[in-house]
């Protein structure tokens, strides 16, 4: 089988690899914007489109629509054993994902319904398919995270309402829907695999110590540990706040909203045994990316409340819980499904580091003198970039190669 036909056999080979791309290389653009105007000169990109609304759009529905999808369209078929994704839809998913990019670059040189159409498009068909395999066990926990990916769709329909100037548009109101919206799916099934994984190798390693735990009990010693009541709270606080937001709803509301998910979220990773896994990256990051969502959603409630800066808030929040998380799936997927050791690689445990790195510099910027708002912003994307540099060549030999035997 050629590189080119691998690509398109399986979700996580295609999606994770434009994901990181895209990650990479909209941020460069996004930076080099920011360079040009720092120094006092104009870039208009892309045509009749705000540059911000642009690198917002591109950043949660370009970069985070195709990292979900290469993460739903893999995990899905394991949920519910349904048969996976062919290449014929793989090729189709891509070919419009390209599209939504190729329509918003080009706003204002093609029709703007058009164009929309064209931005629109990916989600409902990734939903459907997810629908197609969801029918084979529809769990409500499952339904749930379907229901999450109409959710962003909404907020992305309010952003391409708003270019178009038709009614009930509110690009803001979208953009930070559809943000809050990929927090609520991270909520989900972070508080699924991060657990889930915490528990398998801490068993394993018990077992090779000697001293097997007992597996049955939801409360064995030393292992982590979920409390049914938090993750209730903490699910119905993230689908709370992504709702309120998108619709526009009021401050106070989106602000209890987020500052229970906050909580929550900090509580549930404090009960996961996080520090006993801190050695090993590839897991110690995924609860390092859990928490960084618990702290972002307590900033953007404060933030609500009129208590620090909204952008830095926000910019917490997608850099650092949602890039954090990102990586961290991208690259345990990528190496378990190509029959690869669970080992992050040096480049890829580096970008581990440089992604909450580039959060909290981003946060900084915002919130610091104004003179340090450029040089600040440049970095964080920098630091960003290169950190999806990074994963790129040390994951696309896997993604494109073949599956090492068991």
């Amino acid at each position: 089988m050629t590189a080119l036909a691998r690509l398109f056999s399986e979700g996580f080979r295609l999606f994770f690899l434009l994901a990181a791309l895209w990650g990479a290389l909209a941020m460069l653009v996004w930076g080099l914007w920011l360079a040009v105007h720092a120094l006092g000169g104009m870039m208009d990109l892309p045509a009749g489109v705000p540059p911000q609304w642009w690198h917002g759009h591109e950043m949660i529905f370009g970069f985070g629509a195709a990292a979900a999808a290469g993460f739903l369209l893999t995990a899905v078929p394991n949920w519910t054993g349904a048969p996976p994704a062919g290449p014929r839809f793989l090729i189709a998913a891509g070919a419009l994902w390209l599209a939504g990019r190729l329509g918003l670059w080009l706003w204002g040189l093609v029709p703007g319904p058009l164009a929309a159409a064209l931005a629109l498009a990916f989600l409902p068909v990734l939903a459907g398919r997810i629908w197609r395999m969801l029918r084979a066990a529809p769990k409500p926990a499952n339904l749930l995270v379907l229901a999450l990916v109409g959710l962003i769709w909404l907020a992305e329909l309010r952003v391409m309402l708003d270019l178009l100037g038709w009614p009930l548009g509110d690009a803001p109101a979208g953009l930070r829907g559809a943000l809050a919206g990929l927090i609520a799916l991270i909520v989900i099934v972070g508080g699924r695999i991060t657990p889930a994984f915490t528990r398998n190798a801490l068993a394993r390693r018990a077992m090779q110590a000697g001293a097997a735990p007992d597996l049955g009990r939801a409360k064995a010693p030393g292992l982590p540990v979920s409390l049914p009541r938090v993750e209730r709270t903490v699910i119905a606080a993230a689908i709370t706040a992504a709702l309120a937001i998108t619709l526009g709803l009021p401050d106070p509301l989106i602000g209890v909203a987020a500052l229970t998910l906050g909580a929550a979220q900090l509580i549930r990773v404090s009960r996961w045994q996080g520090w006993a896994v801190r050695h090993d990256p590839i897991l110690a990051v995924l609860h390092g990316a859990m928490a960084l969502v618990g702290l972002g959603a307590l900033l953007q409630g404060l933030a609500a409340f009129g208590i620090g800066s909204e952008i830095g808030a926000m910019h917490f929040s997608a850099v650092g819980g949602i890039g954090t998380m990102v990586v961290a799936v991208m690259s345990r997927a990528t190496l378990g499904h190509t029959g690869r050791p669970l080992i992050a690689p040096f480049p890829v445990a580096l970008a581990y580091a440089l992604i909450p790195l580039a959060a909290l510099i981003r946060w900084a910027a915002a919130v610091g003198p104004l003179a340090l708002y450029y040089p600040g912003t440049i970095l964080a994307a920098t630091l960003w970039a290169l950190a999806f540099v990074l994963i790129l060549l040390a994951l696309a030999p896997a993604l494109l190669g073949p599956r090492r035997p068991a």
